[in-house]
């Protein structure tokens, strides 16, 4: 694995800071018209005429992954741009589709966030394009993410399963030689590291809407459901949903996690001085980790998310990405052709996966020795990679998003995340999280279902 520093780290996170952008169920006017397969002399034609590609990505170098896709198709000139990431690249997708003017013929798109383009019919469906043939070269639950009955709105990129990042020296010292199975047995632990090293043994961040959902995943929550149309199901309240919430509520106010904000200077400092004993996170933060902890190389190990039952074995996922064509394209073979080799061809998802340090969505990559094999100094040898591939095999399929997801993260830090901060009742918080949401879609047009 190669070292990221906190810039580069942050633009793999890019989407988890988006906010308050208010989103309208009505069309962009766009062109996504139902359209006939695309035969293989169509393709053939599109990708030796002379063509000029805009690719908007927060990706650092993938101009080489665009390279390899340049030199097999030479007629296709791609510009990459990155307008931002987070607010900024998402604001920016949106203004250019408003005005017609300006949009990229293939953008970079978090999961969570495609029902908020595919309500606007500001996606193309790349069913037509042949892209329902690619479904099994990724794991199954990302696909899940990309699609929607028969349509295909995004080609994935990487991914964020969720795991157990620890520091075995503090654990040691408190007696424990082997991470936490169950909830449970990671409770037990929280007290025993706490009373026998001053550590907690991890954060609940108090504005980091995207880690606790993926902690919910886990459990088997469903907080968020769309039908592709005008209905949603709002459900972050359920009864599911708060044992998990007051399983966190317990540990908070026992003081045995701590409750900081995350992804600033004083978070990394916890990180870096033992304040923390482990990071509950996703496949990406091994990498960041190198990068910002660097004097703790050696000390930390990788293990599975404890489980709610002995015996289980499930994740939820934290982070990841897609490349999506807008249906605004004047190309849409050659656009779709694009986001299909980034992120198909074999040699480019693998350069994303070790010279980028994307988590990979491909299958291809998850198997490949070359990258699960690597023995990771800065986790004391471990095969880390080998861990989190397996771990992306247990992700639960059924998960969905709302069309306004990125109202949905605001509003939890405006009220969950000021519940964990003041240690408070976080079912009470649920109720209140539950009930913006409610108003929300329904101001917006939307019909509540279930």
């Amino acid at each position: 694995m190669m070292n990221l520093t906190r810039r580069s780290a942050a633009q793999l996170l890019a989407g988890s800071a988006v906010t308050g952008l208010a989103l309208a169920a009505c069309s962009d006017g766009s062109n996504n018209e139902t359209a006939a397969p695309v035969s293989s002399a169509d393709a053939e034609k599109a990708l030796n005429t002379e063509t000029q590609l805009t690719y908007w990505t927060w990706v650092p170098d993938i101009d080489k992954e665009v390279a390899l896709f340049q030199e097999k198709y030479p007629k296709i000139k791609v510009k990459v741009e990155n307008v931002g990431q987070g607010l900024a690249h998402y604001q920016k997708v949106r203004t250019a589709l408003k005005s017609k003017e300006g949009a990229p013929d293939v953008v970079q798109i978090e999961y969570q966030y495609i029902p908020s383009f595919t309500v606007t019919d500001s996606l193309l469906d790349l069913a037509p394009l042949g892209a329902t043939d690619l479904a099994g070269d990724y794991v199954g639950w990302v696909w899940e993410q990309v699609s929607h009955d028969d349509a295909v709105w995004a080609i994935p990129q990487d991914t964020g399963p969720m795991g157990n990042l620890y520091r075995s020296d503090i654990l040691e010292r408190a007696g424990i030689t082997t991470p936490p199975e169950t909830w449970d047995d990671y409770a037990t632990a929280a007290a025993t590291v706490r009373s026998a090293t001053g550590s907690y043994i991890s954060n609940f961040p108090t504005n980091d809407p995207a880690q606790i959902v993926g902690l919910l995943w886990q459990a088997g929550v469903k907080p968020f459901g769309y039908d592709g149309g005008q209905g949603v199901t709002i459900a972050v309240n359920s009864p599911d949903a708060k044992k998990v919430l007051a399983y966190w509520q317990d540990l908070i106010q026992r003081d045995l996690v701590s409750v900081d904000a995350d992804f600033n200077d004083a978070f990394y400092q916890g990180l870096n001085s033992g304040k923390y004993a482990g990071w509950l996170t996703a496949a990406w933060a091994p990498v960041f980790l190198q990068g910002t902890v660097e004097k703790t190389k050696g000390l930390w190990r990788a293990a599975p998310l404890p489980q709610w039952s002995a015996g289980q074995n499930a994740s939820g996922n934290w982070g990841g990405s897609s490349n999506a064509v807008l249906a605004t394209t004047g190309n849409r073979i050659a656009a779709y052709e694009l986001a299909k080799w980034i992120n198909n061809d074999d040699a480019s998802t693998l350069m994303l996966a070790q010279e980028q340090s994307l988590f990979p969505a491909s299958t291809a990559v998850l198997e490949d020795t070359t990258f699960t094999g690597q023995a990771v100094d800065f986790f004391g040898g471990q095969q880390v990679n080998k861990l989190f591939s397996d771990i992306s095999n247990t992700v639960d399929t059924d998960f969905q998003w709302l069309p306004f997801t990125d109202y949905a993260y605001s509003q939890f830090n405006d009220i969950v995340g000021k519940a964990i901060g003041a240690k408070g009742d976080l079912s009470v918080a649920l109720d209140s999280w539950q009930a913006a949401l409610e108003k929300y879609a329904k101001d917006q047009g939307f019909s509540l279902n279930g």
